[in-house]
């Protein structure tokens, strides 16, 4: 039977090198706050519960994690990282088993990491495991010393001898603790030291003093370990992050022509043979599916695509479903809540919101449908606008199957229009149509001969 799992993640600093006011953990990577990024590998491993400790910004945390089961514990004084783990123990009270220590700025470790850490972690029997990474650099980094019987300890470069300074095995300031041990440890620390913090690096030599077992384990991908200090590391995060969702994605059987100027989203979906052009947006939780071709500059939001969608070049669709066969764009606007039963076509700049419109239905070029109901085999024409706001409320305009909507037509809402009929273009719509019927409200052409010779003559007299 495997040990109980819990995870800490360390979130509380200001991250001053952002320069922002946004707290560091919450700046996106690949379209998701960097600490999203980090809880998920920890449920990855099988981690419950997670444990945030927050400072810096923290009713800003709370908020945006308000929904994703973390619990959260306050670092009001940042003491170092010993006391930020300190601050943890009240929310893991009873707890015994594994504990994993993750930093919320580092969004590119795998869950496939930390498994194989607590892996090595109880191969070892160890106390205390930390994960280390290669670095053909390692300036900067505290320098891990091995010995005979595992790590002896962790010794920042300041203090580092000239032959441990040529160590290139670091550490991540990732590990795994075996607890309720690590915070009888804990207690025993000082702040003894020129910054008066108290140092998670003092466990592993408190661990051996006290008879313990203290392992390593290098990470495969160095990268996985890259903590974000300022934008421009969090831009190679993203180049990262982004690159292993594109490659998931093509293995997977989806033509991406650019990878480089791809932008998929971690919790999006895609079929086998749909093919995305350069710089595409796909964000949120969309769905797309099998042979669909999403043309240059779309950008899709929290929508679902059904088979053999095809989206024209600089259309943007957000909180819409679209069915199978259907043609957008180019240029078009899907605003949320637009429905398209499928065998669509929705023009270049057609906009559409809070819109259900039926199978086999047309709306071809600039036009605008919003809180509307469109039957089946309708076709809409340019320059129609459904007039949905009255000032104070929206209304709804009904469309019924198989109307031919003329150019030029405003239905203004609350409006109904009867299966079948026609209404022909350039009309004001403000009773219901009956089914069958021909609806038209044009004044009468007047034709004027000779008027514009007769004026132009008069001009230049004058």
């Amino acid at each position: 039977m495997s040990a109980a799992l819990a995870a800490v993640i360390l979130a509380a600093g200001q991250g001053t090198r952002m320069k922002s006011a946004l707290p560091k953990v919450l700046h996106p990577v690949a379209g998701q706050p960097m600490l999203t990024h980090v809880v998920a590998s920890a449920r990855g491993a099988g981690a419950a519960p997670v444990v945030a400790v927050i400072g810096h910004g923290a009713e800003q945390v709370k908020a945006a994690f308000a929904s994703a089961g973390v619990t959260f514990a306050l670092q009001a004084e940042q003491l170092g990282t010993g006391h930020a783990l300190q601050c943890a123990a009240p929310a893991l009270a009873g707890f015994a088993g594994d504990l994993l220590l993750l930093c919320g700025d580092v969004p590119l470790l795998r869950a496939e990491t930390l498994v194989n850490l607590l892996a090595h972690h109880h191969n070892q029997q160890a106390a205390v495991t930390v994960l280390t990474a290669e670095l053909i650099d390692p300036r900067g980094y505290g320098r891990i010393i091995r010995g005979a019987d595992g790590v002896e300890r962790i010794v920042e470069e300041k203090d580092a001898t000239p032959s441990e300074r040529t160590v290139r095995e670091i550490n991540t300031g990732i590990y795994v603790f075996t607890a309720p041990l690590v915070f009888e440890l804990l207690a025993g620390l000082t702040n003894d030291n020129a910054q008066g913090e108290y140092y998670l690096t003092d466990v592993l030599v408190a661990a051996r003093a006290a008879g313990e077992r203290v392992a390593a384990l290098p990470v495969a991908q160095a990268e996985e370990a890259m903590g974000i200090n300022d934008r421009v590391q969090l831009a190679e995060a993203g180049k990262e992050l982004r690159a292993r969702i594109n490659e998931g994605h093509m293995r997977a059987g989806v033509t991406l022509i650019d990878p480089a100027a791809t932008y998929i989203e971690p919790d999006v979906t895609i079929g086998a043979d749909t093919v995305i052009h350069p710089g595409v947006h796909l964000r949120g939780k969309t769905v797309i599916g099998r042979d669909c071709e999403i043309e240059p500059g779309v950008i899709v939001t929290d929508c679902t695509l059904d088979d053999r969608v095809h989206v024209k070049a600089g259309s943007v669709l957000n909180g819409s479903t679209v069915g199978s066969d259907t043609d957008i764009g180019p240029m078009a606007h899907l605003r949320p809540g637009t429905v398209l039963a499928g065998e669509n076509k929705i023009g270049n700049f057609v906009e559409t919101k809070k819109a259900a419109i039926g199978k086999g239905s047309k709306a071809s070029h600039l036009t605008y449908l919003g809180d509307a109901e469109i039957g089946a085999g309708v076709n809409v024409g340019c320059g129609t606008i459904t007039c949905n706001y009255d000032g104070v409320n929206k209304h709804v305009t009904i469309i019924e199957d198989e109307v031919f909507v003329g150019s030029d037509v405003q239905f203004v809402a609350p409006v109904r229009i009867g299966k079948g009929s026609l209404i022909g273009a350039g009309s004001t719509i403000t009773r219901d149509v009956p089914a069958d019927a021909l609806a038209i409200t044009r004044a009468e052409q007047k034709v004027i001969e000779g008027w514009v010779s007769r004026k132009r003559n008069k001009t230049r007299k004058e």
